[in-house]
């Protein structure tokens, strides 16, 4: 299959986890004989943060705006056989307009941003990167996030058919590695900074810090404010890229995984952190939400927590005790939830079309 897919980024993790995703599952995409090309628009902000430059399992095209590349976009989705536009693509709405008006091909969007775009259109009555009919025009509603907002998606903007495609991890990147001195910690929590996930983490993992003053907890990502809550006992490492995320989660006793209300609201949102984590054989602590047991065994696969003291308690199971949460989730991962069952996956729905 020739897929062309016009997203946000491949080219840059930094403050997304659009790019890990994409990079993996266009691996397993790969390696099943298809041909896929990647539309990116060219932004300083990823450009000043590229981790990747020359992709191996597909072509990537950066360009710096629509109208320059107008023309060779029209070319490639007449040689396609299946065209997917992602959730904030910059050039989404142009995308789908031009895709209206070409010779039939499959047409998918790919919402990897599912709650963000149903509280948007709530909220405004519209979603910036979607046109004015909402997903009427789309064969197939691709979703990170199942459950609920599946039915959501096609009440509210009007997808015809619609599937989850959850999140994945590339077990060939991400695996249990070296510990880094660096990212000993404790408790490690590996995300963007997000307003609206401060509450949970603050109760998670600040104030579990507060109360254990004698361990190491450490923060890594992009974006985090000057008054965020600091602590003596608490280390920040600054943006990593996908190579690195493996020694960082290594070297953690425990992870945490923190969703965002939105998110947690609809359910089955699993991240590309926890399936990362997991495949790295580190336990993890989340938040819980509805759904979550479709992907990991509370008490067995995963920690769950609501306050700082089910965080505690998590800690102190003992070094046995977290290797054997560790390995369980790590062995469901790696029997459910790889880029390769995503792409296998991504087969099926679209032989059912």
């Amino acid at each position: 299959m020739r897929l062309i897919v016009f997203g946000l980024t491949l080219s840059s993790s930094w403050g997304n986890g659009h790019a890990t995703l994409w990079r993996g599952l266009g691996r397993a995409l790969a390696r099943r004989g298809h041909q896929l090309t990647f539309f990116e628009r060219d932004v300083p902000y990823y450009a000043e943060n590229r981790d990747l430059k020359d992709w191996a399992d597909g072509q990537l095209v950066l360009y710096p705006d629509w109208q320059g590349i107008e023309d060779r976009v029209i070319a490639a989705i007449k040689a396609a056989d299946a065209v997917m536009i992602t959730s904030f693509c910059p050039d989404a709405v142009a995308a789908t307009e031009l895709l209206a008006g070409l010779p039939a091909c499959l047409k998918i969007f790919y919402d990897l941003d599912t709650p963000v775009t149903l509280a948007e259109f709530r909220k405004h009555g519209f979603v910036s990167y979607l046109p004015k009919d909402g997903l009427r025009s789309f064969d197939l509603v691709l979703s990170f996030t199942g459950g609920l907002a599946l039915k959501q998606l096609t009440q509210l903007l009007g997808a015809r058919k619609t599937a989850a495609l959850y999140g994945h991890v590339d077990p060939d990147i991400h695996r249990a590695v070296q510990s880094n001195e660096t990212y000993r910690a404790s408790l490690s929590y590996l995300g963007t900074f997000a307003a609206d996930r401060q509450p949970a983490l603050q109760r998670l993992f600040v104030q579990p810090a507060g109360l254990m003053p004698e361990r190491r907890f450490v923060i890594g990502g992009a974006l985090y404010p000057t008054d965020f809550p600091w602590a003596p006992n608490i280390f920040f490492v600054r943006h990593l890229p996908p190579s690195e995320h493996p020694a960082f989660f290594s070297s953690s006793e425990v992870t945490l995984n923190v969703t965002r209300p939105s998110m947690a609201e609809m359910g089955f949102c699993p991240s590309g952190r926890l399936f990362e984590a997991a495949a790295c054989g580190t336990a993890i602590v989340s938040d819980y939400w509805p759904g979550i047991e479709e992907f990991f065994e509370p008490g067995q696969e995963i920690a769950l927590a609501e306050k700082p003291q089910d965080v505690i308690n998590a800690m102190s199971i003992g070094a046995e005790g977290l290797r054997g949460l560790g390995l369980a989730a790590q062995r469901r991962v790696l029997a459910r939830h790889t880029s390769e069952h995503r792409a296998k996956e991504f087969e099926g729905i679209i032989n059912q079309i």
